[in-house]
């Protein structure tokens, strides 16, 4: 082989060798950026508990943009006023009461026979007034407190967000929404934390807006208000966007799934609509939670505190009218169906069916539930305590005691007349065996028991203490079957100093000490809420993790209790 010809072949080598260590070192670095890749989408996924790009926000698009500009509404920064209070007076011997749309009315309606007033009705043959009803689905409190109605329906929860220019008072409790408001999400979404940084469409100041912050509190989680789907979340709290109405805000989320816009990762709304959206978004939302067995949203009679004043005793007949219609209806539904479903246009079915999500109250319940001794579901102080708490002090700066819109006065007569002796409180309970708990919990909070170093004993002269068994007590008391799995947890802050003291043996055994600690506080826990409030054993579990979960660096935020709240849905 010639010189020339060697040099040539050396050429061609060097080349192709070239040629590979290109192709291996871009195969290498292509292998490299999908494993990265791998690794940030794994992350993202921890971070936020959904599947990969499940959530991934995109633009607002047009079709969307346009149903949000008919069924979005402006943020109110604080509750709106009320006109000056005025006194209510009947006119033609009438008595005007405003209800909407809802099965939890149907003791009124079937008492009065319909929404019309008339001679056959509870109320005239015990007090010789007729009574007419109207359906409205926007509460008129303003209307209420100028002297333009009787009384309104109303819910627990709205109470302190007016406030004391809001002149009425609760005489009676109509009964309890179970099942009949819920939250509906993304088929992604596990529990309530998992919505931390997500959007939810929702009516203000609604019992949806207070469901909705009840839940986040319980999950630890603050809520932050956009001023529209535009504005970019807060990650770090769930983020309502509001909507003319309950129904709105159904509607709303709906429209994004069937956009793909994700821009929406649920809604809090009430029935019909939660089923709808659920049957109409093909398989990607469900109901999270409904109120079915969360007995948090308590409908009340609310009356202008005029008229009360200076008619006690037609309040005193509405309300033993309500309590003899809640009573029929209660007794024998089958025999009022026709009645109730002729005044919201609703076939047999569907009547039966949405009274099956309502719990009518009767005397005793009423009496228990104004006296706060209610021990299966939230009771009146407990709901507007929470409620407070919820809206916060920026929208609730001064909140009025809840004893100024309790008026039991016309309970009471009902009690004494002896009509209704032999009713006892039967609010019934759903357990895991009707109905099965699901595989996650509705939500998970992590509680700061404050215990002695190495101790198991809880020192219950701390207030934060008493609290946190409180805040456990009403999560058990106000979802009556539901069960709580504590779950206890030791700071991890000496790993490093165990292991450089005796090796990993020594680490072994310390860590079997910080297992049989976390346990034995998640079980001291336990037994104070068997034994102060007398809960069946059988709804509460304790594990301990040791220091194997930490929350973060912060050794005291690591000495907890969690606490998993499974609810029967």
């Amino acid at each position: 082989m010639t010189a020339r010809s060697k040099l040539i072949l050396a050429f061609c080598i060097l080349a192709l060798a070239s040629f590979s260590a290109w192709k291996w070192r871009g195969s290498m670095a292509q292998k490299a950026e999908e494993e990265s890749a791998q690794v940030e989408s794994d992350t993202m996924m921890a971070d936020s508990a959904l599947p990969e790009n499940s959530m991934a926000p995109k633009l607002l698009n047009s079709n969307l943009a346009a149903a949000a500009s008919t069924l979005l509404a402006q943020r109110d920064s604080e509750p709106p006023p009320l006109p000056p209070p005025g006194a209510y007076e009947p006119k033609d011997n009438i008595v005007e009461i405003e209800i909407s749309e809802y099965a939890g009315y149907a003791g009124l309606i079937v008492a009065n026979g319909g929404l019309e007033p008339g001679e056959n009705s509870e109320f005239f043959k015990k007090g010789g007034f007729k009574v007419k009803f109207t359906l409205k689905e926007e509460e008129s409190r303003s209307e209420l407190n100028a002297g333009k109605l009787a009384a309104v329906a109303s819910t627990v929860d709205a109470l302190p967000i007016y406030g004391g220019q809001l002149q009425a008072v609760a005489p009676v409790q109509i009964g309890y929404s179970r099942g009949a408001d819920g939250v509906v999400v993304r088929k992604e979404i596990k529990r309530i934390n998992n919505l931390k940084g997500q959007v939810l469409a929702v009516a203000q100041f609604s019992e949806s807006d207070f469901f909705i912050r009840f839940l986040a509190q319980e999950a630890g989680l603050g809520i932050h208000i956009l001023a529209g789907l535009k504005e970019s979340p807060d990650p770090s709290r769930i983020n309502l966007v509001y909507c003319v109405d309950g129904f709105s805000a159904g509607d709303l989320f709906l429209k994004d799934i069937q956009q793909d816009s994700k821009l929406l990762a649920g809604c809090v709304t009430w029935a019909p609509k939660t089923t709808e959206v659920v049957d109409q978004s093909k398989g990607e939302a469900k109901l999270l939670v409904t109120t079915l067995n969360l007995l948090m949203v308590a409908d009340i009679l609310l009356v202008n505190k005029g008229f009360a004043h200076q008619h006690p005793d037609k309040v005193a007949v509405i309300v033993a009218g309500l309590l003899e219609g809640n009573r029929k209806v209660r007794d024998n539904p089958e025999a009022f169906l026709d009645t109730i479903g002729r005044v919201f246009n609703w076939d047999r079915d569907k009547t039966r069916l949405e009274l099956s999500s309502v719990q009518l109250s009767n005397l005793p319940e009423n009496l228990a539930f104004f006296a706060g001794t209610l021990e299966s579901a939230a009771c009146f102080g407990d709901i507007y305590r929470s409620a407070v708490a919820a809206y916060g002090k920026d929208l609730i700066k001064n909140p009025v005691p809840a004893s100024e819109f309790i008026d039991t006065n016309a309970l009471v007569l009902a009690e004494q007349s002896g009509v209704f002796k032999g009713q006892e409180i039967a609010i019934p309970t759903l357990h895991s065996g009707d109905i099965g708990l699901s595989d996650n919990p509705l939500l998970s909070k992590d509680i700061r028991f404050l215990f002695a170093p190495n101790s198991f004993t809880l020192p219950l002269q701390h207030k934060n203490n008493q609290k946190n068994l409180e805040a456990l007590k009403q999560m058990l008391q106000i979802s009556p079957g539901s069960t709580i799995l504590l779950r206890g947890h030791v700071d991890n802050s000496k790993v490093e100093e165990f292991y450089k003291q005796g090796g990993q043996k020594y680490l072994d055994r310390m860590n079997l000490r910080a297992m049989e600690l976390s346990k034995n506080r998640a079980k001291e826990i336990k037994r104070l809420l068997v034994e102060r409030y007398e809960f069946d054993v059988a709804r509460i579990q304790a594990i301990g993790r040791g220091w194997d979960e930490p929350v973060g660096a912060n050794s005291v935020q690591n000495r907890r209790v969690e606490a998993q709240w499974f609810t029967v849905e």
